[in-house]
């Protein structure tokens, strides 16, 4: 089964911009947000970063105790396209050579607790958004994220 070539990227951060970002288990020293495809064509992207921010770190969102609230997921209204890195073109159809990632937020309390999923990232550290900015291997991550001030004022 082929991924969808259509996915999310989530920048969790708390409300003094310490972002989080992770190290992907595939590609040492490759530092990320959640990203991740859509599961099925319809399956709308707000389920999406849900889906994939619990698969990643273990951080629940929903209307329910124990829970980061589900309005603290925010769609941030940008969609880029890019060119699919060669070594991961193997997981989508032949001849899909461009994804369209759609940027959420998702603020989280300072002391939320982060389970990583062991298959997708190897460990974790919590930075100032520019440093987070920084460590990304990704544009679109890094751009995403120095975004964080222009969202938080609203």
């Amino acid at each position: 089964m082929y991924k969808i070539p259509e996915s999310v990227l989530v920048v969790i951060y708390t409300e003094d911009m310490q972002v989080l970002m992770m190290e992907r288990a595939d590609k040492a020293d490759y530092w990320q947000s959640v990203t991740g495809s859509k599961d099925f064509p319809d399956e709308a992207l707000q389920v999406t970063a849900m889906r994939e921010v619990q698969e990643e770190t273990g951080i629940v969102v929903a209307d329910q105790p124990g829970a980061v609230p589900l309005s603290h997921l925010s769609d941030w209204r940008v969609a880029n396209v890019y060119e699919i890195y060669p070594v991961w073109r193997h997981r989508y159809a032949p001849g899909v050579t461009k994804n369209t990632e759609h940027v959420f937020g998702l603020l989280v309390p300072n002391a939320i607790s982060v389970t990583l999923a062991p298959r997708e990232h190897v460990q974790y550290r919590w930075l100032p958004y520019r440093e987070a900015a920084d460590l990304c291997f990704s544009p679109s991550n890094a751009e995403a994220i120095l975004q964080l001030p222009h969202h938080l004022a609203g």
